[in-house]
């Protein structure tokens, strides 16, 4: 984003952000809550929607959480289903067919310029855009527009500038946490010399390597060259990439720091790299979003005691802030989408969110005395000092073939690095010829 798109976001998000981004997991959808008693008018007694997102475990209970107090207050029956790791292959069938869910929720801003050329989404009506209005910056916005027509909320946001680590692992190395990335890769090394790999890596999802490239390369090229090569002004075999990957090899490539070396990476999906640290104590670190404590609660570790981050240590002149979000869209026209969409807009339905672990909003309107625990409020401090170096997620900008989807384009290709970190030119060459054939 440029940098009067930071300034916007920071002023939004004196609240912290954090949550969900790209955190698909595998398990099976279940359904969510009927119509029950509760406060509200009722008004959508006996209306049915059907809601699809990525989240499954903890995140679809807390997400069902919202559902049902939503269902309450209405007297709407609404059914969730999950779209597994790739949402456009999931929708894409049901959309040909005449079959979408009524409200949908995108993992990347740029499916909604995408559905909205196939004309697959439904215009938000004027009460839900006042609802944006009122509740969050013109950035977040804009991130839910295409040609300047409001189509999505960005109901959560994910601060993925983070390293978790295990704090009985530091302790038995007798290390501290890294401020810096020559800080990180010496630690790692005591780490490892201590018996235990320092990093467990989601090779399987690629999302996370995404992730772990964005942050780097912010922090080594600098904002400007990120928003160009997040346009595809620049070239992926450019200098400043290849720089980005030499720093990446430093720590995927050394075989003592991977945990179940780099093939098992490449099998271990998120948030089972989540669990290895926390749960099974294999591996001192991942690097990963904020809603690495979902998962980590999950695996009996306490956050802020046997689950801690640092902020993504610098790797270069900047210190990096990447942000994600998720944007909920109307895919029927009918009342009870609408409605649903206002409701997650909302402060109220915001509140009833940032109650549950593993969740902040990017609604400037929800107070941050809502949060369960000081590192989540904690969250919003390094947003605001990172200054004009917040961008949002690159591969999320980027036009889905490319940045969005599973076993292809950006994904696939730092999968194929992560298995072979030597060659760095030759994954450049593949990154430049895959987003040559997105950008056409």
């Amino acid at each position: 984003m440029r940098t009067a798109r930071a300034a916007a976001i920071l002023a939004g998000l004196a609240v912290a952000v954090a949550a969900c981004g790209n955190a698909p997991t595998t398990t099976q959808p279940t359904a969510s809550s009927s119509a029950s008693a509760g406060a509200g008018d009722k008004t959508l007694q006996g209306v049915k929607l059907e809601v699809a997102a990525k989240w499954t475990g903890q995140e679809q209970k807390n997400f069902e959480s919202v559902l049902k107090a939503f269902s309450d207050k209405t007297g709407a029956q609404v059914t969730y289903a999950s779209t597994g790791e790739d949402t456009g292959a999931y929708l894409g069938p049901r959309i040909q067919g005449g079959n979408p869910p009524d409200v949908a929720i995108l993992p990347q801003p740029g499916l909604v310029q995408q559905y909205s050329k196939q004309n697959a989404l439904k215009p938000l009506t004027d009460a839900v855009v006042q609802e944006i209005d009122t509740n969050y910056t013109p950035y977040w916005k804009e991130l839910g527009s295409a040609d300047g027509k409001p189509y999505g909320v960005l109901i959560k946001a994910a601060h993925k500038s983070l390293i978790w680590y295990r704090e009985q692992a530091f302790q038995d190395a007798g290390v501290q946490p890294p401020t810096n990335w020559d800080e990180l890769v010496k630690a790692s090394q005591t780490i490892a010399d201590s018996g235990t790999p320092p990093f467990s890596f989601c090779g399987a999802s690629g999302w996370t390597l995404t992730d772990l490239f964005e942050n780097v390369y912010l922090s080594t090229a600098g904002p400007e060259n990120y928003d160009k090569l997040a346009k595809h002004e620049i070239p992926w075999t450019d200098a400043s990439v290849t720089t980005a990957l030499e720093k990446i090899a430093q720590i995927v490539g050394k075989k003592e720091f991977v945990l179940d070396g780099n093939s098992g990476a490449l099998q271990t999906d998120f948030p089972t790299c989540v669990t290895k640290v926390y749960g099974q104590k294999k591996a001192a670190m991942v690097i990963e979003a904020d809603f690495v404590a979902t998962q980590a609660v999950q695996d009996g570790a306490k956050v802020g005691e046997d689950a801690k981050y640092i902020p993504f240590p610098k790797a270069g002149d900047t210190a990096p802030v990447v942000l994600g979000g998720d944007v909920a869209v109307a895919m029927k026209d009918s009342p009870g989408a609408m409605a649903l969409l206002q409701f997650l807009a909302s402060k109220e339905g915001g509140e009833i969110w940032a109650k549950l672990p593993g969740y902040l909003s990017p609604n400037k309107n929800v107070s941050p005395d809502n949060y369960p625990d000081p590192l989540t409020k904690a969250l919003g401090q390094t947003i605001i000092s990172a200054g004009d170096a917040v961008r949002y997620d690159m591969s999320d900008l980027a036009p889905s073939a490319f940045g969005g989807t599973d076993g292809k384009g950006e994904w696939k290709v730092l999968q194929d690095f992560l298995r072979d970190p030597a060659d760095i030119k030759g994954a450049q060459t593949k990154l430049e010829d895959e987003a040559k054939k997105a950008w056409k």
